[in-house]
């Protein structure tokens, strides 16, 4: 509703510009990933893609660009404001909203609702929706920079399971590689890369393998002699191929404006993957080019566009460099492997991002800041559409506080947290000490364990928590003022976050004390020692039913066999809650091959009433065991019975 709100159209200095007037009292959200505190009032961030090595909390602008900002006012209604334009653009929070963008000047869109749950889905109106992802996406992923040969992959893979701490997917880094050339393997650590993919999944894991968009200058090499035949690469400003230095050394870096380029570069994936290979990391492409004073492209450098985008400079595809690669990724993926759902992981994006890919947030410090940087980033990038997000867990520069009882409360407070967030997974640079679960200590690892064992009893209400955000933009880790945007003392709140509308979660970080309380009711026990005081508390709203399985070592290690509904009554007595079911991966989902069941419980006198109310989809029923257990204000209260007849707990 353009009308809703004022716009200016101007100038700031050199820049065209837009401004938007706020009502008194208005908190500020959203501008993508952008470090620093939950709210952005008084903040400036650059959008301008970047490789933010070493970045911290004080910095402006990273990775991605999002020119969006959501305003959430007194009263608890909220808008939106979108900058439809892919230049260099600062977001100026000091006094209202300030667009100022280089290039010509820019149409805003303006999304002014009810609610600022309805804004973010007004937003996916706009810029899409991200894709169901795998079932086994959601479970935990552990990688390092590098996992140097195919020995040491398997034995990480071991560890997990002789340590018995659940794990879906093991990650390789570049140097799995010949040479850092892209889709290529080393062949004398790395000789079988099949063989390796099918000895990890015989102990139940997933891979992921990185791809990088620089292509090594290097003729005879036959990616980049198909790049240079299909004339798909970037040009100088003089028309010559563009070269930058990257890790392979020199590099040619594709063109992604062109839809030739795209559909040449989607093609690499079928041989890349018919290795066995489940997932693909892209990283590298803000572009990141070493040995130059910017870190990245010559910005006079020539994108030849195609298929609705025109001809010109970098500095006008600069920032969707990233996104126009992770779409030709995906559609390479999907291509090779169609009745699978692609995974992609992206470093770099810009608004419309998560149609393609998840993202993490880069290459974050292992401090107390780097910590809760993690959940604001996550928190505000969910605000401007990504709802597949996590930070590295564990952080992936430096090796965490130097005391040694203060480091290990430290790596046991990031797996309490790192395991409920949306994308979870641990990660660490070279030199960097060791971050497996198991190498931090006895106390870390029991931690880890029991956290990422919760995580995996939660994975019904996770996946159903994705199937919303696949169909409303809605984003899966919210902030704590979605419980009531109308409360004041909310809005500022990021040292927890809502998980979905149903959990509230609230990590220790380094002022374990610091709690708020919504009178939600605490979750009980799911696994020995998820109540260590290093551990994240999880309380569940009122009127809400959880939905939780039973712990697996990775996603479909057991039949889902039996449920457990926990349920919190709210003041009229009543309580609601879905469950999503598919097939875990392809795309059968699409056609009605799926199950959505809502539960409902009432409450008659000294009985709670547990039954399914209205179901969706076509997938069969499974009559498995339920456990119900009902909160009755001071205890826990359980009765079992069968899913599709009504269970009674006596309260």
């Amino acid at each position: 509703d353009p009308g809703a709100l004022s716009v200016i159209f101007g100038a700031d200095g050199t820049r065209r510009a837009a401004r938007i007037a706020i009502p008194k009292g208005t908190d500020l959200y959203g501008t993508g990933e952008s470090a620093g505190p939950l709210r952005r009032n008084g903040k400036v961030t650059e959008c301008w893609n970047a490789d933010a090595y070493g970045a911290n909390e004080r910095w402006d602008g990273l990775y991605q660009s999002h020119p969006w900002v959501m305003g959430v006012r007194p009263d608890g209604t909220a808008f939106g404001v979108l900058a439809d334009t892919t230049y260099r653009c600062r977001i100026d929070l000091r006094d209202g909203v300030l667009f100022a963008a280089q290039g010509p000047a820019f149409p805003v869109y303006v999304i002014d609702r009810k609610s600022p749950e309805e804004v973010v889905k007004g937003l996916a109106e706009l810029t899409g929706k991200m894709e169901m992802p795998p079932e086994w996406a959601l479970g935990y992923h552990q990688c390092r920079f590098s996992y140097m040969d195919e020995g040491e992959g398997l034995s990480i893979a071991k560890g997990f399971r002789d340590h018995k701490i659940p794990c879906d997917t093991i990650w390789f880094d570049i140097d799995y590689m010949d040479g850092y050339r892209v889709f290529t393997f080393d062949k004398e650590r790395f000789p079988d890369p099949k063989r390796l993919n099918t000895s990890l999944a015989s102990m139940g894991f997933h891979n992921v393998y990185m791809i990088d968009p620089g292509v090594k200058l290097d003729p005879g090499y036959s990616v980049y002699d198909s790049g240079r035949a299909a004339d798909a690469y970037v040009k100088s400003a003089s028309g010559d191929e563009y070269h930058g230095k990257v890790w392979p050394g020199d590099c040619a870096f594709p063109d992604f404006t062109r839809p030739e380029t795209r559909a040449w570069w989607a093609g690499l994936y079928k041989p890349f993957l018919a290795q066995g290979i489940d997932g693909v990391w892209n990283d590298m492409k803000e572009p990141a080019v070493f040995e130059t004073p910017t870190r990245t492209m010559d910005e006079a450098a020539r994108h030849r566009g195609g298929d609705g985008l025109s001809p010109d400079l970098h500095q006008r595809y600069h920032n969707v460099y990233g996104r126009l690669m992770v779409q030709a990724s995906h559609d390479g993926i999907l291509a090779a492997n169609p009745d699978k759902r692609p995974f992609l992981l992206t470093r770099s994006g810009y608004l419309g991002y998560q149609r393609y890919a998840a993202t993490w947030t880069g290459d974050n410090f292992a401090d107390w800041g780097g910590m809760h940087n993690g959940i604001t980033i996550i928190l505000n990038l969910g605000l401007s559409g990504q709802p597949f997000v996590g930070p590295d867990t564990g952080g992936f520069l430096l090796d965490g506080p130097g005391d040694p009882a203060e480091r290990s409360a430290f790596y046991a407070r990031w797996f309490g947290l790192g395991a409920l967030l949306p994308f979870s997974r641990g990660h660490a640079v070279k030199g960097a000490i060791r971050k497996e679960p198991w190498a931090l200590g006895e106390h870390v690892e029991t931690v880890a364990r029991a956290a990422l064992e919760r995580r995996y009893r939660l994975l019904p209400y996770l996946y159903t928590q994705f199937d919303v955000a696949s169909r409303t933009g809605l984003p899966v880790a919210r902030p704590m003022f979605f419980a009531d945007p109308r409360n004041p003392a909310l809005r500022g709140e990021d040292h927890g976050y809502l998980l979905g509308p149903d959990l509230l979660v609230q990590a220790p970080l380094d002022a374990p004390d610091h709690r708020v309380d919504l009178g939600w009711v605490p979750l009980p026990s799911l696994t020995p020692h998820d109540d260590d005081a290093d551990q994240p508390s999880v309380a569940l709203r009122p009127g809400a039913i959880l939905p939780v399985r039973d712990v697996q070592q990775h996603v479909g290690e057991k039949p889902f066999d039996r449920l457990t509904l926990l349920v919190a009554l709210d003041a009229k007595a009543k309580a609601t809650g879905t469950l999503y079911e598919d097939g875990g991966d392809g795309f059968g989902y699409r056609k009605g091959d799926f199950r959505r069941t809502e539960f409902v419980a009432t409450r008659d006198g000294g009985t709670v009433h547990l039954r399914i109310g209205k179901t969706e989809g076509r997938r069969a029923a499974i009559a498995r065991r339920l456990e119900v257990r009902v909160w009755n204000g001071t205890a826990w209260k359980t009765a079992e019975g069968r899913e599709g007849h009504t269970v009674d707990v006596r309260l």
